[in-house]
């Protein structure tokens, strides 16, 4: 698609007091429903402090488009057909790291927003919010910060609780090594001189492994280990 008009662009710079030598954040759209990307960009167009300088109607033209225009900020749609949101932020990112990625997106998902986020995103927003708060959402990322929608942010912390009880129950190579031991029924200095680690370096483990387990003794920690299938 074609970059729209810079007559909006002028009647800003007119309007504005800076004058036309003031730069606006620019934003470029993609997104493979015609309507809806006509009504953003139009929202767009109405805002004195952002420049639309094109759209694209899916993930391979905008591929093509983002380098060439490296606009401050792509509002992506998250699902198109060929191409997703992840591959366009992957180019972008690769391609024109100056340019800030916001989905904008239909499908709720607290993991998929926590890997967009992951990934580099500068946020994740409903494509449900009304276009005043979109434009909003584009403005904040423009200028550095993270805009997420308060749909998204619940099913967001829920999705951060759940990898953290998941990585916290993660063992390390070594913490493995120290639990072996204990389940051998070996004492803290026992387990150092086979590991050749000091006591107090093995006793550090154990919190760790205690921590991630949640338990709070050595029987429990050997007994919530076996539950799990990390002892044989």
């Amino acid at each position: 698609m074609q970059s729209r008009s810079p007559d909006a662009s002028r009647d800003r710079e007119a309007s504005q007091p800076g004058g036309p030598g003031d730069r606006y954040p620019t934003v470029f759209i993609v997104d493979n429903h015609p309507v809806y990307r006509d009504g953003l960009a139009r929202a767009l167009e109405s805002r004195t402090d952002l420049e639309l300088v094109g759209e694209a109607e899916g993930g391979r033209e905008a591929l093509e488009r983002i380098p060439e225009l490296q606009p401050d900020v792509a509002a992506v749609d998250m699902r198109m057909p060929e191409i997703d949101g992840f591959a366009v932020l992957a180019a972008a990112r690769r391609d024109s790291p100056a340019t800030r990625v916001l989905f904008i997106s239909a499908y709720l998902d607290g993991d998929i927003a926590y890997q967009a986020l992951a990934d580099g995103a500068a946020g994740f927003i409903s494509k449900d919010s009304p276009r005043e708060l979109i434009c909003d959402a584009i403005a904040t990322v423009a200028e550095g910060g993270i805009a997420l929608c308060p749909e998204i942010e619940v099913d967001l912390a829920s999705e951060i609780r759940k990898r953290t009880r998941i990585e916290r129950g993660t063992l390390s190579e070594r913490e493995l090594e120290v639990l072996r031991g204990v389940a051998e029924g070996w004492s803290a200095a026992e387990i150092g001189d086979r590991l050749h680690l000091s006591p107090t370096t093995i006793k550090s483990h154990l919190r760790n492994l205690y921590a991630k387990l949640d338990v709070g003794d050595r029987a429990s920690a050997v007994a919530e280990a076996m539950r799990r299938g990390l002892l044989e």
